[in-house]
């Protein structure tokens, strides 16, 4: 019997426009808590930014935010794991070093910080992630200790960036997630580190757990659940881990998906 979901957002849950069929999901969430079935997306997102996303239907969450290095519920933070900030702004320092183009996006507890220089569209493109940013001549003007640390290639050259960072592999959780993406955790800490850590919260088994995702930084995920499941539009390396392949995100799959598991199984007592 399913008691928890969880679900990746971009390019799982959320179609190609950023959204999701709004008609569909009160039927849904309606459904998982008449099952008593916990939902938990998992995102590099702010958790406060899957909050606006969701809006009051997010009350009853476990949001796994910020690449699930924070676990919020009801509005309070029950886990977040940081990075130290003289680390931080070292592995920092180090990719502008490497190329001044692609974009960070530096994340604290107090939201996202950006550089002041960048152009008003990039910001505004970030804002569809975060609900808190604020601007910075440098990033050596952060003093808190980071969430976690982004970049963003446009020209898709992540894969060769990532080659720079080796030196912090000990220190850091670090993953290309796509071409254009490198995230950056606290050391241990991603997706199915913090799956593990909410599963044990709750008293939830792996058998008892359904997954969705697509990207690469969903393949730890893949191993949370008995009933894991990758898009159709997901990385070969997602399919492969996964048990099962569903229908893409343009689909409304896992939408489709959970109504087809939950209706297998009883009401909750």
């Amino acid at each position: 019997m399913i008691k928890l979901i969880i679900t990746d957002l971009d390019g799982t849950f959320l179609n190609s426009a950023g959204d999701f069929n709004r008609m569909l999901f009160p039927d849904v969430n309606a459904l998982m808590q008449r099952k008593g079935v916990h939902f938990a997306p998992c995102t590099g997102k702010q958790c406060d930014r899957v909050e606006e996303l969701f809006g009051a239907s997010a009350a009853d969450f476990w949001i796994l935010g910020d690449s699930a290095t924070r676990i919020k519920h009801r509005g309070r933070y029950a886990y977040q794991s940081l990075i130290d900030n003289a680390l931080g702004r070292e592995m920092i320092a180090t990719l502008e070093a490497v190329n001044q183009e692609p974009v960070i996006i530096a994340c604290t507890p107090n939201g996202a910080v950006l550089k002041d220089s960048l152009a008003p569209a990039m910001i505004e493109k970030v804002k569809k992630s975060y609900a808190t940013v604020r601007l910075v001549p440098d990033f050596n003007a952060v003093t808190d200790d980071f969430v976690k640390i982004s970049l963003f290639d446009e020209n898709g050259r992540c894969h060769q960036t990532r080659t720079h960072l080796a030196p912090y592999d000990d220190r850091a959780y670090i993953v290309v997630s796509e071409a254009a993406w490198i995230d950056i955790a606290d050391a241990g800490v991603h997706k199915g580190s913090t799956v593990a850590r909410l599963q044990d919260m709750l008293q939830v088994t792996p058998q008892e757990t359904a997954v969705f995702g697509d990207g690469l930084n969903d393949i730890e995920l893949m191993r949370c659940g008995d009933y894991s499941f990758a898009m159709r539009n997901a990385f070969e390396e997602t399919k492969a881990a996964a048990r099962f392949i569903t229908r893409s995100n343009d689909d409304d799959a896992v939408m489709h998906t959970i109504i087809q598991l939950l209706n297998l199984q009883p009401d909750a007592a």
